[in-house]
């Protein structure tokens, strides 16, 4: 059996964010052997903000246009998403960018982190962190920006610029989540760059960080 860890980005990514990190309620957990795996030719890839064109068009091009954006999809608090690789994000009302991510016991998960405070992090700026299993890998975070993004990328080493999936809640909180599901593409070599972005395509927050070494 595998076991899945979501790993913060990093000091380097938390200083960058200008506070103590993505507020990740849930660490260690491990999967269902049989859950969802990349290398079975039935895996279900949830990926919110896909339309199923794009979905079936394989879309997940660089640069693609900002207005074509759809922004964030607005999630009841508490409500499981699932983002890929068995995993579900959920987003609390409760603290500062409080949110999980949970493989399995994600009510649990969510009852845990209803008495945390979440991490601030500094006004329009991003976080960010990734979970790793094998080739497996699953990179989350926060954004904290005034405009509401209308996308957000990664960019992992000299890879192209992909699209992140990303969720918010109702009304005007402030702040939102963002996923992106790089199953099969291995650890990461090389800086990874997140960047968002609003309608017009002007950057309203970025972060760069080097993932931490296999085995740590």
């Amino acid at each position: 059996m595998k076991t899945k860890r979501l790993v913060i980005a990093g000091v380097v990514a938390m200083a960058l964010a200008g506070g103590t990190g993505t507020a990740l309620a849930v660490d260690g957990l491990t999967p269902p052997a049989e859950a969802d795996a990349q290398d079975t030719g039935s895996r279900r890839e949830a990926v919110v903000g896909e339309t199923a064109s794009e979905k079936a068009a394989g879309v997940r091009l660089p640069g693609r246009v900002a207005a074509a954006a759809p922004g964030p999809r607005v999630v009841r608090p508490y409500a499981p998403v699932e983002i890929g690789q068995g995993a579900k994000m959920g987003l609390l009302p409760e603290g500062r960018q409080n949110y999980v991510v949970a493989w399995d016991d994600y009510e649990e998960a969510v009852e845990q982190a209803r008495s945390l405070a979440g991490d601030s992090i500094r006004p329009n700026s991003i976080s960010g962190g990734m979970g790793v299993d094998g080739d497996d890998v699953l990179f989350t975070g926060a954004f904290r920006t005034d405009t509401v993004p209308a996308r957000i990328t990664l960019r992992i080493g000299a890879g192209p610029e992909v699209e992140a999936g990303m969720l918010r809640l109702p009304g005007t909180p402030g702040w939102g989540t963002y996923y992106y599901d790089a199953a099969g593409a291995g650890r990461p070599q090389g800086t990874v760059e997140v960047t968002a972005y609003d309608a017009d395509g002007s950057v309203l927050a970025d972060l760069a960080y080097e993932p931490s070494p296999a085995g740590r």
